[in-house]
């Protein structure tokens, strides 16, 4: 595996480093401790994880949790790695996709994307929507398409988009059955995204107790024949796919091979991922999607490691789908997507919020800032306050950022930290570009990295870090506020 190190505020440069050996160890039973295992290693690299005649392996027994891969299946460890020099993550070495003006993967910074709610056959209000999210960052937006007449519409969304404003990169969301809507889709959106477990849905059989392997190998056929021409279509006009697996949609001849497990999901995402090679298109984005956190880092690390095993390079999509709402979907999300990019993995995300896709876009960033993969806002440090501070930290650090807040337009944005005393101030402020401390009571001291620049009387402070910044050039005025009359 290559990989790559990603530079603040530019696309990452292609590191040299040797890659770390695959980290495996087999499940555990419950309260038992994990062992390390190489064997699953050279397994799924000369089987791919299933018997060389094609047919499914028996059917798991086991629970969809952390790693869980079914019986005999294996928990990736984590493959964290980081440049022990600076700090920074080593990201998995991916290919460049195109997606209309964005590129996913191949080192360049990890790309934000959102979905609208907005019917799609509702031309204006869709169409006003995407502009409103990629005004505010979101750089790829997605819209559903259940219909050929939703397919129609999504034409003339482009066109709009196009006339009034600029060209989106626009993904369309194909379900259940969804061949023709797909092929009529493809000709208006920059990626079109596909389900494998309902892009040929076939409703459950109720009362089945297996699958069979002709069974099995028949629906693959059909898969086959249903995505080639999808494929086809997308290769002719150089546009991408994204292979959105969802753990709650898994198809259910998966479901008895593998059981309700992230490998599940894996094998899903391959079968495809090989249908499109023998096809020799690699416009690909593959998502490991789950609800439960465990489950989708789970899913994601085995992906990883099963595409870097098979000599696979595609681009990864992260997201934790049905995070639900406020502090607990953000957390949720910042866990599930924050741990895999801290691993390397990750090249695009999207925050699922059940709240307005336009809340969705600063999450996003901040995860990628408070990985250090991205910068695009002021960001404020600050310690959390105890007995030696000399001010009321709460209140001098929202008048800081009240002041500067809007400099998050700067290229590159800067980073303020807001200190209560001497004893946290001179080192715990040293990766901060300049330093607001509480010295003696009452002043406080500023700082530009560690050198001291001035100490003044607490209520001059944000004045004189305001001027400081003047001077060293890193200031913007802040906009007017234009009263509107009632």
């Amino acid at each position: 595996m290559a990989f790559v190190t990603p530079v603040v505020g530019r696309a990452a440069a292609v590191g040299g480093r040797p890659a770390p050996a695959n980290r495996l160890c087999t499940r555990a039973p419950r309260g038992g401790v994990a062992t390390a295992s190489t064997r699953f290693v050279m397994v799924a690299a000369a089987e791919g994880g299933a018997p060389t005649n094609g047919a499914p392996l028996p059917a798991s027994s086991g629970t969809a949790g952390i790693g869980d891969g079914g019986d005999g299946g294996a928990l990736p460890g984590s493959s964290l790695d980081l440049d022990t020099t600076t700090g920074a993550v080593i990201r998995r070495k991916t290919r460049a996709v195109r997606v209309g003006n964005i590129t996913i993967g191949d080192g360049n910074p990890v790309v934000v994307q959102s979905m609208i709610n907005e019917d799609t056959l509702d031309v204006e209000n869709a169409t006003a929507s995407i502009r409103a999210l990629h005004e505010i960052g979101c750089e790829i937006v997605r819209v559903t398409c259940v219909s050929m007449a939703h397919a129609h519409a999504v034409g003339f969304i482009k066109e709009k988009l196009r006339a009034e404003y600029q060209d989106v990169p626009l993904v369309a969301d194909v379900h259940h059955n969804g061949m023709r809507i797909a092929m009529e889709v493809a000709k208006h959106v920059d990626k079109v995204r596909i389900n494998p477990g309902l892009y040929v849905f076939e409703k459950p059989k109720e009362g089945r107790t297996e699958y069979s392997t002709e069974e099995f190998n028949r629906l693959k056929d059909k898969l086959k024949t249903t995505l080639t021409p999808l494929v086809m279509t997308l290769k002719e006009q150089d546009k991408a796919m994204r292979i959105g697996v969802n753990h709650g949609s898994l198809a259910e001849r998966m479901m008895f091979s593998y059981g309700d497990t992230p490998r599940g999901m894996v094998e899903s995402a391959i079968e495809c991922i090989e249908i499109c090679r023998e096809l020799d298109f690699h416009n690909l984005v593959i998502s490991m999607k789950a609800s439960k956190v465990p489950v989708m880092i789970a899913a994601y690390r085995q992906l990883a490691l099963r595409m870097d095993a098979l000599g696979y390079d595609y681009p990864i999509h992260l997201g934790v789908t049905e995070a639900g709402d406020g502090e607990y979907g953000r957390v949720k999300s910042s866990i599930g997507i924050g741990t895999l990019l801290g691993e390397g993995i990750g090249d695009t995300l999207r925050v699922s919020l059940t709240e307005s896709p336009m809340k969705e876009i600063p999450v996003c960033y901040g995860i990628l800032q408070a990985l250090n993969l991205r910068r695009t806002m002021t960001e404020w440090v600050a310690c959390p306050s105890c007995g030696r501070t000399l001010f009321d930290l709460e209140d001098v650090l929202a008048d800081v950022r009240t002041a500067t807040k809007h400099l998050d337009k700067l290229d590159p944005p800067i980073s303020i930290s807001v200190l209560g005393c001497i004893v946290n101030g001179p080192g715990e402020m040293a990766d901060a570009d300049y330093g607001y401390v509480g010295s003696k009571a009452g002043y406080i001291t500023l700082y530009r990295r560690k050198e001291v620049m001035r100490t003044v009387p607490q209520e001059q402070g944000v004045q004189a870090l305001v001027d400081l910044l003047k001077a060293d050039g890193v200031w913007l005025e802040p906009p007017v506020e234009v009263e509107v009359a009632a």
